[in-house]
């Protein structure tokens, strides 16, 4: 049996977009065909037994988040296999687990936008493409204090996005094994 992870988008940050994680889980139950649903932290992790149909799963997910909760936010699928394919080429092993995230992209982003994107690093910081994940290392500043905020990541890369830091990533990766 394979397992996946469906990313929610910019869940209970801030204190906006609340979707406890308890009732999504009952919610799944009762209005989509996944199976085995488990969730993983607050921030929007939902582990399942892989769909037949993932980006039809997707869609009754944020159907369900939306008519449950009124948050409307992009369903983003991955697979173990995809998780581990992604982390095991990015580009900055040496990060700090921290401050080296991924960003799961719903599709592959705009052309030259990695380039855009480059032109805003601060020194510390680093960007690369891996399939459709992009990997960032914020350095020793962190997402405080990076000019690649959420609205210059959307502009520029024209695809929904989620990011991940690899300490999360590394445990999907295991959950989903």
């Amino acid at each position: 049996m394979s397992r996946s992870v469906l990313l929610l988008r910019a869940v209970n940050v801030s204190g906006r977009n609340r979707v406890p994680m308890a009732r999504l889980r009952e919610v799944l139950a009762a209005e989509t065909d996944l199976a085995d649903v488990s969730t993983y932290i607050a921030s929007g992790n939902i582990l399942c037994r892989t769909p037949l149909d993932p980006d039809a799963a997707c869609d009754a997910v944020r159907a369900a988040i939306r008519v449950e909760f009124g948050v409307d936010t992009p369903v983003i699928h991955r697979t173990h296999a995809q998780l581990v394919s992604s982390e095991s080429a990015q580009p900055f092993p040496e990060g700090d687990v921290k401050f080296v995230h991924a960003m799961f992209l719903q599709a592959s982003p705009s052309e030259g936008a990695i380039e855009v994107l480059e032109q805003r690093l601060l020194p510390a910081e680093r960007i690369a493409l891996v399939g459709d994940d992009v990997w960032i290392d914020y350095g020793e500043g962190g997402v405080h204090s990076t000019r690649l905020t959420k609205a210059v990541l959307d502009r520029a890369l024209g695809v929904a996005g989620t990011a991940r830091n690899l300490r999360t990533a590394r445990t999907l990766i295991e959950l989903t094994a």
